[in-house]
């Protein structure tokens, strides 16, 4: 006889059975539910990891979608140049037109992906294609939290500024024309090393010697950044929840908003007169748009600052959502792209 054929459970007893299982399943579920939560109220490792693995993919996609944008002009690329003593956090990618045979103007960007994800392959295909239009681009890595927490990253940028200043020749870069640029946090960390580069007070408050004179930064390109953290801080819903998560795993702190570094990485408050040049760009269906990048560009102005505005008006279709410039299958991506060329040709001279 089969197994089946042997079950002599009463028929009316088998669905309290199923009953008693599926009450064992659900608190087996809560129990793993609490011990997260109870993890997650001690540590930011979990949150940061199921974000990271978020960014990750979206970033894998997004940098495929902008590989089929790089032009068929040939670069010569130099990749994993190491300027520091951290393994691949401290390496960068280097592209320039082949046919170049004198230093270039230089845009460095840092890639986004809040702080706790991302690397400079991310942004290569973008590099790739501002070089081809005749520049020399550098994607620079830096250590993400939680491995690293606040300002390990500050340190090691200002470590690669030195390293690009200090081998200008070898890596065609015309070092009297670096051009700071960057992505969603990327964009925070591009505006906190330029107004290290600017502000001596602020420089002395992150105990950096800066790695460049303030001449040598000719501009800054800032898309989808944060710059007040204050107001990153008050937000809510799973936005905030997660912002804040990534916040608790870069800063090593949870009270991050409290104290230096909530206020040092708030450029808003720290920058001056002496800020470059500065384009600054975000999607209207982003919420950074209007709590950070239009309020930074209204600070600058206010201060003086020669500022390149690409905002959209609040009802703009489709939606553009945050780092909406690197989705170049959409025309209003090919747009910005173009008015940052622009704006890279307007404040920069090619040989």
């Amino acid at each position: 006889m089969s197994a089946h054929e042997n079950d002599e459970t009463p028929d009316d007893a088998k669905p309290h059975r199923r009953w008693r299982k599926t009450r064992i399943t659900v608190g087996i579920l809560i129990a793993v539910v609490l011990v997260v939560a109870a993890i997650g109220a001690i540590t930011p490792w979990p949150s940061a990891m199921v974000i990271r693995a978020v960014f990750t993919k979206g970033g894998d996609a997004t940098a495929a979608e902008m590989d089929k944008h790089v032009p068929d002009t040939e670069l010569t690329e130099t990749l994993d140049v190491s300027y520091g003593d951290d393994g691949t956090d401290t390496t960068m990618d280097v592209f320039r037109p082949a046919s170049a045979t004198d230093p270039l103007p230089t845009v460095v960007w840092i890639h986004g992906g809040a702080w706790i994800s991302g690397s400079k392959e991310n942004v290569d295909p973008y590099m790739r294609i501002l070089a081809a239009e005749g520049y020399t681009t550098i994607a620079v890595n830096y250590t993400i939290g939680p491995e690293g927490t606040y300002p390990t990253a500050v340190g090691q940028l200002n470590q690669a500024l030195e390293y690009i200043d200090a081998n200008a020749e070898d890596l065609g870069v015309d070092a009297s024309q670096i051009v700071l640029a960057g992505d969603s946090a990327g964009s925070q960390l591009a505006s906190q090393m330029a107004t290290i580069m600017t502000n001596p007070d602020y420089a002395e408050i992150m105990s950096i010697d800066p790695a460049l004179d303030a001449d040598q930064l000719v501009a800054t390109v800032l898309n989808c950044g944060v710059y007040d953290l204050a107001a990153l801080a008050a937000l809510s819903g799973i936005e905030g929840w997660g912002l804040k998560s990534a916040m608790w795993a870069y800063a090593g702190d949870r009270t991050w908003a409290e104290g230096a570094t909530g206020s040092t990485m708030s450029t808003i408050g720290w920058v001056t007169a002496d800020f470059p040049t500065t384009y600054i760009s975000g999607g209207n269906g982003d919420g950074l748009t209007w709590l950070q990048s239009i309020p930074m560009a209204q600070r600058l102005e206010a201060l003086g600052v020669d500022v390149t505005t690409l905002f959209w008006p609040a009802a703009h279709e489709p939606a553009l959502p945050h780092e909406y410039q690197f989705h170049l299958d959409m025309p209003d991506a090919q747009t910005a792209l173009q008015k940052t060329l622009d704006f890279l040709d307007a404040h920069t001279t090619q040989p």
